[in-house]
């Protein structure tokens, strides 16, 4: 691990974490590509800038979708500029490598992950996949190593994380395809179902940080944004209100499945376990633990603490980063890359 990278190939952003540095790259998971050639034109925050404004010809992607790869070559691509941004001015020669999945990745995934690495020049003998819940964990400040209890839920973009942790392992878990990109869509088919207008889903992504929530009760201040879309009927661009309660309201439903989530693998956590649990409360890790109300909510329905973990965005990376300023004492935490069975 003397030459290590941590990544966190999120569905909406990924991150990289050098060792000794820290985090080196921070940028949206999109890629602008040339249909014709396939050739790529931008990557991260400039790419994504182009989404939903490109001309014909050029098409933003983005290139992970509920937490795997659903555009092997883009993906590729993405990772090897990463890569390439951080290890030219730093490395001669192979880095280690730790990628980040979700725990519920099947074998196909897996081997996708594996073979973006290897196909940026990395070796399958230095490549290594940890648990997302896992890193989340570790970045959080759990003590994942000891005989306690921890649990963490990291809300992502496409996957939210559920898991209880002990003594290095995970053991109990629930991996579920609803996060912050459930809660844009939800906003889009509201704001289409109750105002008749179309909005794209950097406008829902606005809407959802500027005055987004999960959890509105009568002393709730009512906020308002104002939106521009396009009118169902005429196709004309349109102006609209939305308010906090709205919000709420369009926001419901995912937020539930993420709650029944988390109280279902509560029900499957061993009882000794559970008690840890019940003294040191959940943690939510994750760009959706940034979502107000949703510690609440998580709260109300399980009658535990809950605690929004310090920078949530950047937990996962920082926990590959654990394991690479500290293979000894959390080495035990990988699974090294195998793109065949023995």
């Amino acid at each position: 691990m003397r030459r290590g990278l941590g990544i966190d190939l999120g569905t909406a952003n990924t991150l990289v974490y050098l060792r000794g540095t820290g985090i080196v790259v921070d940028e949206p998971s999109v890629v602008a590509v040339e249909e014709t050639s396939g050739k790529v034109l931008a990557v991260g925050a400039e790419a994504k800038e182009m989404i939903g404004r490109t001309p014909d010809g050029i098409k933003a992607i983005r290139p992970m979708r509920d937490g795997v790869i659903a555009d092997f070559d883009t993906t590729r691509e993405m990772v090897r500029y990463f890569i390439k941004k951080v290890t030219k001015s730093v490395f001669g020669f192979k880095p280690e490598l730790i990628i980040c999945g979700p725990f519920g990745m099947t074998e196909v995934e897996k081997r996708a992950l594996i073979e973006v690495a290897l196909r940026c020049g990395c070796s399958e003998n230095s490549t290594y996949l940890i648990d997302e819940p896992m890193a989340a964990a570790m970045g959080a400040g759990l003590p994942v190593e000891d005989p306690v209890g921890s649990m963490v839920v990291d809300i992502g973009g496409g996957t939210t994380e559920v898991a209880v942790i002990s003594l290095g392992g995970i053991a109990a878990s629930r991996s579920l395809k609803t996060a912050g990109d459930a809660f844009d869509d939800a906003i889009e088919t509201y704001i289409k179902k109750t105002s008749r207008i179309f909005i794209g889903e950097r406008t829902a992504e606005d809407i959802k940080i500027a005055i987004g929530t999960a959890y509105v009760d009568d002393d709730t201040q009512e906020e308002s944004m104002t939106i521009k879309g396009r009118d169902i009927l005429t196709g004309l661009p349109k102006t609209i209100e939305i308010t906090n309660f709205q919000v709420a309201e369009a926001l419901y439903d995912p937020v539930m499945k993420i709650v029944e989530a988390v109280v279902t693998t509560l029900e499957d956590t061993p009882p000794e376990l559970s008690a840890d649990i019940y003294d040191h409360g959940i943690y939510l890790t994750g760009g959706g633990a940034l979502l107000r109300g949703m510690d609440i909510m998580i709260r109300k329905n399980t009658g535990l603490p809950v605690t929004i973990a310090d920078d949530p965005l950047d937990c996962v990376v920082n926990g590959t980063g654990k394991v690479l300023e500290d293979p000894d004492r959390f080495g035990n935490t990988l699974t090294a890359a195998k793109l065949r069975e023995e």
